[in-house]
């Protein structure tokens, strides 16, 4: 059970990329395409200084926490402004549970 939660975080990380493309994609700009890669290239860039195990301003506790709810928080927020609400419910409800179980863990 533990490994299928180390599976479910990886998803989880491809999904907030992907849900923060979708949002990029779907905007109705002149360029949706540069904001479809943007948006990922921004939460990438964040992961890489703060999240990530080499991260250069890696965050511990409460402030790892704080991260990691604006990170997730954000790709349910862009598929919720992309007009993907029960996608985004189900992206969220996910997140919680599993973030859960890895806090519980010690994952």
């Amino acid at each position: 059970m533990k490994q299928a939660n180390l599976g479910v975080l990886f998803l989880i990380e491809l999904g907030a990329l992907a849900g923060a493309a979708y949002w990029g994609f779907t905007r109705d700009v002149g360029a949706p395409w540069l904001l479809g890669l943007a948006a990922p290239a921004v939460l990438v860039a964040l992961w890489a200084l703060f999240g990530s195990q080499r991260a250069k301003y890696k965050v511990r506790g409460a402030g790892r926490f704080g991260f990691e709810l604006f990170w997730f928080g954000a790709a349910a927020i862009a598929l919720f402004a992309a007009g993907a609400q029960v996608w985004a419910l189900a992206f969220a409800a996910v997140c919680v549970v599993s973030k859960a179980l890895a806090a519980a863990w010690s994952q």
